[in-house]
């Protein structure tokens, strides 16, 4: 999908009341609604619009090239779609088959759940969930407790069970947000603490993360979930780049377009298309793997990592060496460029985009 002009300014002109009220407006999720940017990865039998790896990054990066908030927003939406092979189809079905369908959650094991009869009662506490305010399914994963029984007492207790983890989706009314998402970027993403106090799940809205239960002829269920997501988040960072690199120009044509900046301007910029074509070109060869040989190698997925590493750490590289020469007009925080560079630093904080070799 293409974007056009008057579609980008749609966006923009809310870009400035995002970031400062910490929210999108309904008519920004509207337009993420109607394009059904969150169903990229669910099945057209849900109502979704599957979407190949490939051209779903490029969908992020199009997406934050527009507005960094819209584009992390989408990816991390978007991402939610790989839960409808995990669980029972009638699950899916009522999880995924509406217009304003979106899951937020975390990965990380910050729960407990205990086995009772039908399912699990589940407390935990989880951080950075994106989309929290408006999702309309929570996930996330909690350690499975199991019952054992004390030889001297005779009383049942409960005590964890190495890597035993399972992950729940919870109802809305289930999940208590915490707003303490007070970022200096992306701060309209709603990347909340939510917290479960002894929830119930049923055993029918519970997945195991390696286990598909249905739509198994979708080639995105079987592409591994840490490169998929580097894909992603690495698309974010470029497509933010290439936002914050457009805003620098404008800003440094309105200072005089001194020689020194505007060569220094075209060299990242010249930089950061490189390293885009080296990443698509590694994005494309993995999708092509899994499609001929329904998998993809160790080595390929080595190389997605490291190309997505690094072509996030080449737009991160265009923020931290060009913003100091921008002036003072860009260090003015409700600034396009303030913004972008804010956003950057943000996305490319992330643990998946880092490298310390």
């Amino acid at each position: 999908m293409v974007y056009t002009q008057q579609e980008i300014e749609f966006i923009r002109q809310h870009s400035l009341d995002m970031d400062k009220n910490r929210r999108f407006p309904k008519a920004v999720l509207d337009f993420i609604y109607d394009r059904r940017l969150f169903h990229l990865f669910v099945p057209d039998q849900l109502d979704g619009r599957m979407t190949e790896l490939p051209e779903a990054a490029r969908q992020f990066q199009a997406c934050s090239r527009i507005d960094g908030n819209l584009g992390w927003t989408v990816t991390i939406g978007a991402g939610g779609g790989f839960f409808a092979a995990l669980l029972e189809h009638d699950v899916s079905r009522q999880i995924f088959a509406r217009r304003e369908a979106v899951i937020a959650g975390s990965g990380m094991p910050t729960g407990t759940a205990k086995r009772v009869e039908g399912g699990y009662i589940v407390s935990g506490t989880w951080k950075y969930c994106s989309g929290s305010t408006y999702a309309t399914t929570f996930t996330a994963n909690a350690v499975i407790e199991a019952a054992e029984t004390s030889a001297e007492s005779d009383r049942t207790v409960s005590v964890p069970v190495a890597k035993e983890i399972r992950a729940f989706a919870f109802h809305p009314e289930q999940i208590r947000i915490h707003p303490d998402w007070n970022a200096f970027g992306l701060r309209a993403t709603a990347s909340h603490t939510i917290a479960a106090d002894e929830v119930f799940v049923p055993e029918h809205r519970t997945f195991m993360l390696d286990k598909m239960m249905g739509f198994t002829d979708e080639p995105i269920y079987r592409y591994p979930f840490l490169p998929f997501a580097q894909v992603s988040f690495a698309a974010v960072a470029i497509g933010i780049a290439e936002h914050f690199l457009e805003a620098a120009e404008a800003l440094a044509g309105e200072r005089g377009g001194e020689t020194y900046v505007m060569d220094q301007l075209k060299k990242h910029s010249d930089v950061l298309q490189d390293s885009m074509i080296t990443f698509y070109k590694s994005v494309e060869n993995s999708w092509q793997e899994l499609l001929l040989q329904e998998r993809i190698s160790a080595s390929t997925e080595g190389e997605v990592t490291a190309a997505s590493i690094e072509a996030a750490k080449t737009a991160l590289t265009c923020g931290q060496a060009l913003f100091p020469l921008l002036g003072l007009a860009a260090a003015m925080e409700d600034s396009e460029i303030n913004r972008c560079w804010r956003d950057l630093q943000t996305a490319c904080s992330h643990s998946l985009l880092r490298s310390y070799s």
